[in-house]
């Protein structure tokens, strides 16, 4: 379980193929390693994946099999940056929101574009998505932890927007958007929940 704050930027070193996916270096010099060991799950531009190796020189290693490849985007990417969160304590506070680290889907930006010092960011959802976007929801973006301020339906899904202040933009890779990219998307817990309580009532 993760809360959707970013701890670190890291950026992929390597990606060596093998039979069933990928594995990556990851350099996370911004990290802090004094309580991860092998086996531990850090996400990964919001997707969960588990320590593999740990290397000298604030590194370490992930396998990435090709269903997650298939379902996410930017992590078959040398050079790439990554945001990264380690798995969250019972005892740590809860910044963001309840997050999974599981990928629901990818979305399209459609608009991100300077409001002041802010930046306004538009991600198109796919319609498998739609129905779990509300004004004023949590939804998580590459990983982090975001806030929607408007949600409008478009043929196909929906449109989200979000204000994204300065911090947030030197301290994840939501800086580096642009119009075309694409991010990975996880729905909020609740709304799965609710969705499953509300079918089963209806039958």
């Amino acid at each position: 379980m993760f809360t959707g704050i970013v701890e670190a930027v890291g950026t992929i070193e390597c990606v060596e193929p093998f039979a069933g996916g990928v594995r990556l270096t990851v350099a996370a010099p911004g990290l802090d390693f004094s309580d991860i060991a092998l086996g531990d799950s850090i996400t990964h531009n919001g997707a969960c994946m588990t320590v593999t190796e740990l290397l000298p020189d604030a590194r370490f290693t992930i396998d990435v099999s090709d269903e997650s490849l298939r379902c996410t985007v930017g992590l078959d990417r040398e050079g790439g940056r990554v945001n990264l969160e380690k798995a969250l304590q019972v005892t740590a506070r809860l910044g963001g929101h309840l997050v999974s680290g599981h990928v629901d889907g990818i979305g399209d930006v459609v608009r991100f574009a300077p409001v002041g010092e802010n930046r306004e960011l538009v991600v198109r959802a796919p319609a498998t998505l739609a129905r779990y976007l509300a004004v004023k929801g949590s939804v998580v973006v590459n990983g982090v932890s975001l806030t929607t301020n408007d949600v409008r339906d478009v043929p196909g899904g929906c449109e989200f927007s979000i204000n994204l202040i300065p911090h947030t933009l030197a301290n994840t890779t939501l800086g580096d958007l642009a119009e075309g990219a694409q991010v990975n998307l996880e729905i909020d817990l609740i709304a799965r929940y609710v969705e499953r309580m509300l079918a089963l009532e209806a039958n």
